[in-house]
């Protein structure tokens, strides 16, 4: 029987968030999972964790977590002291309490010192599915399988884990626990989750956040068109749910709120998700998914008023295509200001990314690069949209010229022609906005990835040199990015997130418009920092045990993060473009990875270091250790033609390249 010494969901909301100390002893009635579906949630840091990729470990162990709570701060040094006795297992703490936020966590982690994860798990629907109970109980994973293999207290997993070290099946599945209470109200509310209406609960939600993608002729893989196919995919639906894969919108709620935000909310998420545990009923009556059923618009925001066709493009069904540059004539006789772009890719399998820009008069002889283009008129990466700037701003598009496109494709097994195109949103002719959109790109082109290396971080960033406001931003990576965030960092150290992606997915690289533009003091730093998973752990990383260097390939990788802003002090007709003022540093930024404006032998990646070390005293005149920008000119001289090399001589194709799911 259960032992409650304190009675009330409410009062036990109170215990998860301040911790007071609760006896309480394990419900035998309560189920424990005898095996463990997938889950991803994020940590007190802000960074995903998953369960499935953990397939290089012994055993992962799981600890139900209270922040404050007397009872988890000791069950969590127990865990402490096992991970440096057993490196091959992984150790995770999980907060399902009710009310405690991420900011919470981190605090409890300084405090602790604590140097185990703590994931949030705000929908309660892992420490549900676990069976958690208390805070302080223990669950022993096999990887792979994520069967149960013990669970119980920490003393009970310390000896689970000394048989798994030994090669044994642990000898004890269970042991006896008692710690503070954690209330699941959903656990009292099973009977009420049969009840959830598929035509009034689900069906709205589906409507709201699934079916413009997933309705014939939309990018999503099947079409949410009636109760049946629902019903057919709603494993599958609750595994995305459960796993953040879907909907395909990753920043988390700790940094700027953005626009058109395309999650769930996590009364939406629970409903779906016990709906579809519960069987997905259905009481019948009209589907107000048949009733309302659509085919998508070739353009989701209307037909566009200039649409450019891109030139076609053969591919093969294999191999490697180099990127393409291609240019369409500007049919405009009259300067139009434009407010908004969008892409339809004509295979959108086998497209990576576009990249446009307007060239004046006849392009030059060769390629039509990028450095001949003026203004940028947005991108598009795998699984994006367009781009869009607020009302009461625009980008010129001057009279006639050509549009430049860099177009990069990815052979995925099917030979096919690729006819994209390109659409632009003007203001009325004649009228003309008040502020100018200007585009610029963070890069690091000295980026080296350790082999076998999860978690690996490189930085760079851009240095605004008078006040701005930053609209949008773009984070642009290839298959072993793994997560991003962006940050301003002002000239008094003041440093604010500004977007965070506790993941990153290849294939759903999106622009992400601020709710509120954000103010960019003079002096500010835009940092991008960016980590990569170059590790086994990695499903589509093409070769764990390759050095990964800046290429064009996406077995190669990038860092490169798109930004739209308007220099506060510029007007149509009052130019006053900073832009190259700014990127005349670009490169400096890319090696100043500790962002101290010095540039010094320790935070180069091996192989620029090993460049620039036999004459770095002779580069650094003021002798104080490091190179500032004053002193980068020669530095520069020395490592471009390293990157010259790698551009015109680039990591051969691995003979078996994970694909990415598109």
């Amino acid at each position: 029987m259960r032992i409650r010494i304190l009675a009330g969901v409410a009062a036990v909301t109170i215990v998860g968030a301040i911790g007071t100390a609760v006896a309480y002893k394990v419900d035998d009635k309560i189920q424990v999972a005898a095996a463990v579906d997938d889950f991803r949630l994020a940590d007190h840091e802000g960074f995903a964790h998953s369960l499935r990729r953990l397939n290089d470990v012994d055993a992962v162990v799981l600890l139900s977590h209270i922040n404050g709570d007397a009872g988890s701060r000791t069950a969590a040094k127990a865990l402490e002291l096992l991970k440096t006795k057993y490196p091959k297992v992984e150790f995770m703490m999980l907060n399902s309490a009710l009310g405690a936020t991420r900011d919470q966590n981190a605090a409890e982690a300084k405090v602790q010192g604590l140097t185990i994860p703590i994931l949030q798990d705000e929908h309660q629907l892992a420490g549900e599915q676990l069976g958690v109970s208390y805070a302080g109980e223990a669950f022993v994973l096999q990887p792979r399988t994520l069967k149960v293999l013990y669970h119980g207290n920490v003393d009970g997993a310390g000896k689970a884990l000394a048989d798994i070290a030994a090669g044994k099946m642990p000898s004890v599945a269970k042991m006896e626990g008692s710690g503070t209470e954690i209330a699941f109200p959903e656990r009292q509310r099973r009977a009420q989750h049969a009840q959830i209406s598929y035509e009034k609960d689900v069906a709205p939600i589906l409507m709201a956040k699934c079916v413009s993608c997933h309705q014939d002729g939309g990018i999503g893989p099947f079409a949410m068109k009636d109760y049946a196919v629902v019903k057919g995919f709603a494993p599958m639906i609750r595994e995305a749910l459960r796993t953040d894969s879907m909907p395909p919108w990753y920043p988390d709620t700790s940094a700027m709120k953005l626009k058109h935000d395309g999650s769930l909310s996590n009364e939406q998420i629970k409903t779906i998700v016990h709906w579809v545990e519960a069987g997905a009923p259905r009481a019948g009556g009209p589907d107000p998914l048949a009733a309302v059923a659509t085919v998508a618009p070739e353009w989701p925001n209307g037909k566009p008023d200039l649409i450019l066709n891109i030139p076609s493009h053969e591919l093969p069904a294999s191999g490697v295509v180099d990127y393409q540059t291609k240019i369409a004539s500007n049919p405009t006789t009259k300067s139009r200001w434009v407010k908004a772009s969008a892409f339809l890719p004509g295979d959108r399998r086998a497209v990576h990314h576009i990249l446009a820009g307007h060239i004046p008069g006849k392009p030059l002889e060769g390629p039509a690069s990028m450095s001949q283009w003026q203004n940028s008129y947005g991108q598009y990466g795998t699984g994006g949209a367009g781009w869009e700037a607020p009302e009461g701003w625009g980008v010129e598009l001057p009279a006639s010229g050509h549009m430049g496109f860099q177009m990069h494709y990815t052979p995925y097994g099917k030979a096919s022609v690729d006819n994209s195109k390109m659409g632009l949103y003007f203001y009325p002719e004649g009228e003309t906005p008040t502020y100018i959109m200007r585009n610029a790109v963070i890069i690091d082109p000295f980026m080296e990835v350790e082999p076998g290396k999860d978690m690996h971080k490189e930085i760079s960033y851009l240095q605004f040199p008078k006040e701005a406001i930053l609209f949008s931003a773009m984070f642009h990576t290839h298959v072993r990015g793994q997560a991003a965030r962006l940050e301003m960092i002002e000239k008094d150290g003041k440093r604010t997130t500004l977007l965070n992606l506790p993941r990153f997915d290849f294939n759903w690289q999106t622009v992400y418009h601020f709710e509120e533009p954000v103010r960019v003091p003079a002096g500010a730093k835009i940092v991008s920092n960016n980590w990569y998973d170059n590790s086994t752990r990695s499903g589509s990383n093409p070769d764990p045990k390759q050095t990964v260097v800046w290429g064009d390939q996406s077995w190669e990788e990038m860092l490169y993060t798109s930004l739209f802003y308007q220099w506060t002090d510029e007007r149509v007709g009052a130019e006053a473009d900073a832009t190259k003022e700014m990127l005349s540093c670009r490169m400096f930024c890319s090696l100043d990875d500790n962002l101290d404006e010095k540039i010094q032998l320790a935070e180069m990646n091996p192989r620029i270091r090993a460049a620039v070390a036999p004459k770095f005293a002779e580069f650094d005149v003021n002798k104080d250790g490091g190179i500032d920008k004053s002193e980068f000119k020669p530095v520069l001289a020395v490592v471009q033609p390293i990157l010259a090399n790698e551009r015109a001589n680039p990591a051969p194709r691995p003979m078996q390249t994970a694909q990415a799911n598109r």
